[in-house]
């Protein structure tokens, strides 16, 4: 993704932070405007083609980004932790910041995967006027064992596997992305962590992807977010892990346009 590659300014935890971004067919100016969340391994490289691919099918235009601590972006510092809300801190906190300082004036849609699609459940209960609509891809809304038990899978791997190597092709800091990532959601003090109360206040579109072989969350997942926000839509998606756009992403490209598009020209 070369279209729009940047960095942005924002003052974040007491602490001036540097945001990788890059912006897709910004020449569009009048096609909606879709911001893409990552996960929590994620970055702007780990997305890899999936938004060009979105917005040329959708003819959209796109903004990707690495939130603080992964990609190119500014790493955590030695002795920062994430804390058991570093999620509403990144939808309350980190996403207008970043609004602001790149110039997003309108309401867009975001598209968020697993921590990043959590994130943007949180800013859309949040800032009830602020956003279109959401696609959330393999979404967290309540804490699984069967999360937990893959975490750690990863957490051992990271220690005794070239895993820190293959991070290193997506991050300035592997070490920064993963242990950031990984301890807080192994912390004992994350598992009562919950946001399915807050999905009450979502009033925007919703349309909710999982896998159903997904190794990191159940169905329940999704349907959860149905039963708190009704008009949601699901998409249930058959030989598919926790990462849809990249096991089905033809299907889930299709999907995602016609949704986005339906709600456009109803």
């Amino acid at each position: 993704m070369t279209d729009g590659v940047g960095f942005a300014d924002i003052v974040w935890r007491n602490r001036n932070v540097r945001i990788e971004y890059c912006k897709i067919s910004p020449e569009r100016l009048a096609a909606p405007l879709i911001v893409f969340v990552h996960e929590g391994l994620g970055s702007v490289a780990m997305w890899k083609d999936f938004p060009k691919r979105v917005c040329g099918a959708g003819n959209f235009r796109g903004l990707v980004f690495s939130r603080p601590g992964y990609g190119r972006s500014t790493p955590r510092g030695s002795d920062e932790a994430w804390d058991v809300d570093f999620m509403h801190r990144q939808a309350c906190e980190v996403l207008p910041a970043f609004f602001d300082a790149v110039g997003v004036k309108e309401r867009p849609w975001l598209f968020g995967h697993s921590d990043g699609a959590s994130i943007a459940l949180l800013y859309a209960s949040r800032f009830l006027d602020g956003v279109e609509g959401l696609v959330v891809m393999a979404p967290h809304i309540f804490v699984e064992d069967l999360t937990i038990l893959n975490i750690d899978a990863a957490r051992v791997a990271y220690l005794n596997t070239d895993l820190p190597q293959r991070l290193g092709r997506y991050h300035d800091s592997p070490d920064s992305a993963f242990w950031g990532w990984s301890r807080i959601w192994l912390h004992p003090s994350f598992r009562q962590w919950n946001i399915a109360q807050e999905l009450d206040a979502i009033r925007c579109p919703v349309l909710a992807i999982q896998g159903v072989d997904d190794d990191y969350g159940s169905l329940e997942q999704i349907r959860g977010i149905a039963r708190r926000a009704p008009h949601a839509e699901l998409f249930e998606v058959p030989v598919c892990g926790h990462s849809p756009h990249r096991d089905q992403p033809d299907a889930v490209v299709a999907r995602t346009v016609s949704f986005i598009n339906h709600r456009r020209f109803p």
